[in-house]
């Protein structure tokens, strides 16, 4: 990829989506939401039940993009120094030593985030903000590709503690993985039959699309995408509307806004546009706001969820022409 334009851009995104299939089946929406994330620097948080490949999503999408792959195991006793490290004493030197933490990586699949107290959730909180981690007062950059992918069980709730308001709004997406359909399942079991009982097999298969260099190269050209003002305050408009509806506790923020405002950006390029429309706001609003507003008391009662209150939303919104 000598030369960067739009045409060459999408085409090596449909590259990246056939390699991510060969490993994924059947969750075109969230290799979708991750590509959007991915390329407009933003963080994913991976919702659905175990068993459901989100683990394998996150390795394979780092394999494509040849980034390196990192996994943090979250659990009750895990503690902020097993995530960003610590300085140790080495009686070689006589002196301090930085022992760096997973943190330090490109791609950081946070597993079962939930599990960690919020002391240690919160040990990701500058890292996913600035890409910079301070320990002992000293600040260490964590590098442009950093990128967390976070996945939490929604079924199991012992042991578990909710993420904070404040994390939650550094999440670009929360993308909702579900059970595939019928005939996904079966190509799933009907591939796995023919490979080796290991978990790395089905990985390897994966060829690395894109360099670092180019995934650079392709953040840039999406940076000069400019959004019309029409797009712009449709987006204001779904947001605002989160803090007015009364099935809505607490609506998003500004910064729910602009990160919205970003990610179309990186649609319409992935689609091979240098503009936006409105589909491509209505595509993105549900995985942007679900995680970032807090539903009434009486909306819980009645048993909607916040996709419900959203599509609403979505529907009354005049979307521009």
């Amino acid at each position: 990829m000598t030369e960067l334009t739009l045409e060459v851009f999408a085409a090596a995104a449909d590259r990246l989506r056939s390699e991510i299939r060969k490993t994924i089946i059947g969750q075109d929406d969230a290799i979708h939401h991750l590509l959007v994330a991915a390329f407009s620097r933003g963080h994913c948080l991976l919702e659905g039940p175990p068993g459901t490949a989100k683990t394998l999503l996150a390795r394979s999408f780092a394999a494509a993009l040849s980034l390196e792959f990192g996994r943090i195991q979250f659990t009750p006793d895990l503690m902020p120094g097993d995530v960003l490290g610590a300085n140790l004493f080495d009686f070689s030197t006589n002196a301090f030593r930085l022992v760096k933490g997973p943190v330090f990586t490109d791609i950081l699949l946070a597993d079962e985030i939930n599990r960690a107290p919020p002391k240690t959730q919160a040990a990701l909180l500058q890292a996913m903000n600035e890409r910079v981690v301070t320990i002992d007062g000293t600040d260490y950059a964590l590098g442009g590709h950093f990128q967390v992918v976070a996945t939490q069980n929604p079924i199991e709730q012992q042991g578990t503690y909710p993420l904070p308001e404040a994390q939650n709004d550094r999440f670009l997406f929360k993308i909702v993985i579900d059970y595939p359909e019928r005939e996904h399942e079966i190509a799933i079991l009907r591939q796995h039959a023919d490979e080796a009982l290991d978990f790395g097999t089905r990985t390897g298969r994966i060829e690395a699309v894109l360099t670092p260099e180019v995934l650079d190269g392709a953040r840039r050209l999406i940076d000069s995408i400019r959004l019309d003002d029409k797009i712009l305050a449709y987006i204001l408009d779904i947001v605002r509307e989160t803090r007015t509806d009364p099935d809505i506790r607490e609506g998003a923020s500004t910064r729910a806004a602009d990160a919205i405002a970003s990610a179309v950006r990186a649609a319409a390029a992935l689609d091979g546009r240098d503009y936006a429309i409105p589909d491509d706001v209505q595509s993105l609003a549900l995985p942007a706001l679900r995680h970032r507003i807090l539903l009434s008391p009486t909306a819980e009662i009645e048993g909607r969820t916040a996709d419900d209150v959203l599509q609403a939303i979505l529907a009354r919104i005049e979307a521009p022409r």
